[in-house]
């Protein structure tokens, strides 16, 4: 089967690498030229044989949006486009109308595996009509793990990109609670290998899983961490999952708490915090530390 495949960065590059491994036909393009098999989009899609299957793996919001766009007026009825990226499943309705106009198939499909999706396989949850899922089911088949797992057709346009946004929310929440669980054992003297408990854990436990074995790697490398600063970014995902739980009164406490947290990482001095102490100061006579980072003295009520 042929494909184009624009954006080959860390994930499109192995994504190629990996269909091409299964025997199909990949034409690749990117803004570097280094990594691109032609020079434009409109040199992509006639390469292509008609009807022609173009995946999209670039930025969520305007860059895909644009892909679309120009993709809309270069391909024909009957050609399909999918979404791999990490787009917003409203995006995918929108997306999903605006090529439906034109007879453009269009399907969303939500893509986990990361650097490792090379080796191991990329789980994809996909959405979109029955029929366009059929048309590239040979791609998704070489590109999905080994076994009877690591594929679903979620249900409609949009529905790959919701069950992915979903997917990284319940990430968000499980990884805060294994660095929560670290930061403890690190606290405590009693616990002297903080490095071997975590790995302890890979086996026989109920809290094994594959984060697991990716914390324990990154302790492998760096027993106490010491050479990262305590800033972890988000990718808008676990935005989206908080706000469609708002939307539908779905209680998601764990990843709502889980996104709270990457925000306070980013805060070396958090202004919340301040009003936070001034208020035990004020009630409690507890001592502030300045802006120095020396122990203020203690507040004593009027009159004391």
């Amino acid at each position: 089967m042929e494909l184009g495949l624009i954006g080959l960065g860390k994930m499109g590059g192995n994504m190629r690498e990996r269909i091409r491994q299964a025997g199909h036909t990949v034409v690749g393009y990117d803004r570097n030229p280094d990594l691109a098999d032609v020079g434009s989009l409109k040199e992509l899609v006639e390469t292509l044989s008609a009807p022609r299957v173009v995946w999209i793996m670039v930025p969520a919001g305007a860059p895909t949006q644009s892909t679309v766009d120009e993709l809309g007026d270069l391909l024909s009825p009957g050609d399909l486009v999918i979404d791999g990226g990490n787009s917003r499943w409203t995006d995918d309705k929108r997306h999903a109308e605006q090529l439906a106009f034109k007879g453009i198939g269009f399907v969303d499909a939500g893509v986990s595996g990361g650097v490792w999706g090379l080796q191991n396989g990329y789980a994809l949850m996909v959405g979109g009509k029955a029929e366009d899922v059929a048309k590239v089911q040979p791609i998704f088949d070489a590109l999905k793990p080994a076994g009877d797992y690591g594929f679903v057709h979620a249900g409609s346009a949009g529905a790959g990109h919701f069950a992915k946004m979903v997917h990284n929310g319940i990430e968000y929440a499980m990884m805060q609670a294994y660095a929560e669980g670290w930061e403890l054992l690190e606290a405590v003297p009693e616990v002297t290998d903080v490095h071997e408990v975590f790995r302890s854990w890979k086996e026989g436990t109920v809290i094994r899983s594959w984060l697991l074995d990716l914390a324990v790697n990154a302790l492998d490398d760096d027993e106490h961490l010491e050479a990262l600063r305590g800033y972890a970014d988000d990718s808008g995902e676990g935005r989206w999952t908080v706000e469609a739980a708002i939307d539908h009164a779905v209680p998601l406490p764990a990843i709502t708490a889980s996104l709270f947290a990457r925000f306070s990482s980013r805060q070396e001095d958090s202004p919340a915090m301040k009003m936070i102490a001034a208020l035990r100061n004020q009630f409690g006579g507890h001592a502030v530390t300045d802006a120095s980072g020396h122990t203020a003295k203690e507040h004593k009520a009027p009159g004391n």
